[in-house]
């Protein structure tokens, strides 16, 4: 991964409370993963997405710079907290919501 494309990174996970990197964007998501943790996440406020499928280099470098394989991947506060299905189990915990107020760690 280039400097730059890391620093890339850095910006948008610290200057966003949510950031989902998925396929597609907000108004068309390309897989039904990124479609869930999207609707998921727009219960609890503004979310920038980043669409993987754009940039070829930005599809892999997500998955070096996180150390995830798959995406979506969702950074709430400025850390990683994985893919679709933990943000399904922790929505379903009631725990999603303390997350991005910052009352638990992510």
């Amino acid at each position: 991964m280039t400097p730059e494309l890391k620093a890339r990174f850095d910006e948008a996970v610290r200057n966003n409370k949510i950031v989902l990197f998925m396929k597609g964007n907000a108004m068309f998501p390309q897989c039904g993963f990124s479609a869930r943790a999207l609707q998921i996440l727009q219960q609890h406020g503004q979310v920038h997405t980043v669409d993987v499928l754009a940039d070829p280099e930005v599809r892999q470098g997500i998955k070096e710079y996180s150390n995830w394989p798959t995406i979506p991947q969702v950074f709430i506060n400025g850390k990683f907290v994985g893919g679709s299905d933990i943000l399904m189990e922790l929505e379903e915990r009631g725990e999603l919501a303390e997350m991005i107020a910052g009352k638990t760690p992510a």
